[in-house]
């Protein structure tokens, strides 16, 4: 539940600043939607780092210029997306570490990535407390890049006062008023690479609307 995912996010920003990530810093996920791509909008935003979703159905060439030109220090991805980032980790040249995003019994046997991290294994070993900090509303939050139909990707930066003020504009637009008490449960279909999944992650705790990723 959100008291459990809050709880996670905190452990997720120690993890984070234990790994050497500074406000402004560039964290890349390569993920579908997940719980654990929910807790990174808030345990890596949330620190004033920025949260790079980067979308894996673009061309490996593609992947390589968008992470490179993000600079994304960390990097993480599913069972999904390991194959993927496996193929082209040779050609990234700003990762310092990749994330998998699983519980320890879900880490793969063999890889190639070196000294690939666990995901829950990072969190396990953090507090559940963290002061988060206070900076500029207008500081950026998440980095999407276009998907490349006119030359090279480009990036669009969200700051932290966008997504607040587009969450608060489409709650009500999407129906969100509940009716006897009831919230309607909401289930992103667009990816959250895909401009923040509709900005579902921030919309659905804020209304406290259920959450469902597929």
């Amino acid at each position: 539940d959100y008291a459990e995912a809050h709880a996670r996010t905190q452990q997720l920003a120690n993890a984070l600043g234990r790994l050497g990530m500074k406000p402004g810093d560039r964290v890349g996920s390569l993920a579908w939607n997940t719980h654990r791509h929910f807790e990174m909008f808030y345990g890596v935003s949330g620190t004033g780092a920025v949260l790079h979703t980067i979308n894996p159905r673009l061309f490996a060439d593609q992947l390589v210029y968008i992470i490179n030109h993000a600079e994304d220090r960390l990097l993480f991805v599913d069972a999904a997306t390991l194959p993927v980032v496996e193929a082209i980790a040779p050609r990234l040249t700003s990762i310092e570490h990749v994330v998998m995003m699983c519980e320890p019994a879900r880490m793969p046997a063999k890889t190639s990535l070196p000294k690939l991290l666990c995901y829950d294994e990072l969190l396990a070993a953090e507090s559940a407390h963290y002061d988060w900090p206070e900076f500029d509303e207008r500081s950026a939050s998440t980095l999407c890049y276009t998907s490349g139909t006119t030359g090279n990707p480009k990036g669009v930066v969200y700051s932290h006062r966008s997504a607040i003020l587009s969450s608060l504009l489409f709650g009500p637009l999407i129906g969100l008023r509940g009716q006897n008490g009831e919230l309607p449960v909401m289930m992103p279909m667009a990816p959250m690479f895909h401009g923040n999944a509709w900005q579902f992650p921030y919309i659905a705790p804020m209304h406290g609307a259920k959450l469902v990723l597929p």
